[in-house]
């Protein structure tokens, strides 16, 4: 790209909301609507787009995520670089959309496909978890059926009732959907309880990966605790920075691109986890296709992929593909 192009570069930004289908409900509560930040970067001859999903556990909104999009404006049309932002913006959604852009823009303007850039092989589909929202045993098992066709499973837990309601809801989803291969999320709700004794309990239901038991900061509670089923951190691990504190204590992260910053930042914890002999699996904040499609590339590298959320919401026309239970890579009129 020329410097006339990158002198000229101009980022817009705006907020768009989409409904959530029915709702979608976790320990923290339910949504029934997901407010995206789009971010834009036009060069007068391409647009590149990006969209990122506010992190309200991190203090978040869509409004803040917005003005700090729009912050970065004078930072893009000066020529900033995608590495550039790594040191210019902190983590989070804002920094996810406005790297987002700049990547669909260089793919635009240079005709080379992101993944190609990356290095990546051709794209293929890839098998994504669906999500089963937290609720009473009964609905959780009708949900289960109903996505019984879908091979990989995410259920929501909330820790309620010493642990025992989660069981109940587990054996029912195991019950609706017997063939289904199952991840659980304890959304850092499992603190107070017998960890090891909840592990046996979901590996009798065949329960093969557990999500971020304990609370973000009391990752010690795991330390000498024997797991029967590999334990993923969440909350607990953003970026490169947070990496360490996970070591020993998760045999997985969970990558989610708005944590992160950013596929530029999502890219380069791929391989320090790896280096670490940590395992991948990409995750998605509610979104729509457009912000799943850079973490598509993420979970190309992973070994579990939950790139659901265009799923849970009314999605933009021209999003990705889901079929059956695997999504396909985004077309470059999308992104990328």
């Amino acid at each position: 790209m020329s410097n006339r192009a990158l002198s000229s570069r101009q980022l817009t930004a705006r907020i768009e909301r989409f409904p959530v289908r029915g709702s979608f409900v976790i320990a923290r509560g339910a949504k029934t609507f997901v407010d995206v930040v789009v971010a834009e970067i036009g060069d007068g001859g391409h647009v590149g787009r990006g969209e990122g999903t506010a992190i309200y556990y991190r203090g978040e909104s869509a409004e803040t995520v917005l003005t700090q999009v729009e912050d970065a404006a004078p930072l893009v049309a000066s020529g900033a670089t995608r590495a550039d932002l790594l040191t210019a913006m902190p983590p989070g959604a804002a920094r996810n959309a406005v790297d987002a852009a700049l990547w669909d823009l260089e793919a635009k303007a240079s005709g080379v496909p992101v993944w190609r850039t990356i290095g990546l092989p051709q794209p293929r589909p890839l098998l994504t978890a669906y999500t089963i929202s937290l609720g009473e045993p009964g609905a959780m098992e009708a949900a289960a059926r109903a996505a019984g066709h879908r091979e990989l499973l995410k259920i929501k837990l909330s820790g309620a009732g010493g642990g025992s309601e989660d069981l109940l809801r587990v054996a029912a989803v195991r019950h609706g959907a017997p063939d289904a291969r199952l991840i659980v999320d304890a959304n850092e709700a499992w603190g107070d309880l017998d960890i090891e004794a909840m592990a046996q309990a979901m590996a009798d239901l065949r329960v093969e990966l557990i999500e971020q038991p304990v609370p973000a900061g009391s990752d010690h509670l795991l330390d000498k605790v024997r797991s029967s089923v590999p334990l993923c951190a969440d909350e607990s691990v953003h970026d490169r920075a947070s990496l360490d504190a996970v070591v020993g204590r998760y045999r997985f992260i969970n990558i989610k691109l708005d944590k992160a910053g950013g596929l530029t930042e999502a890219l380069a914890l791929v391989h320090a986890a790896k280096a670490r002999g940590i395992g991948v699996m990409t995750g998605c904040m509610l979104s729509t296709s457009l912000g799943i499609a850079p973490a598509f590339y993420v979970a190309m590298q992973g070994m579990y992929a939950d790139l659901d959320g265009p799923l849970l919401i009314e999605d933009r026309a021209g999003g990705m593909r889901f079929d059956g239970s695997d999504v396909s890579p985004p077309e470059r009129e999308l992104w990328g």
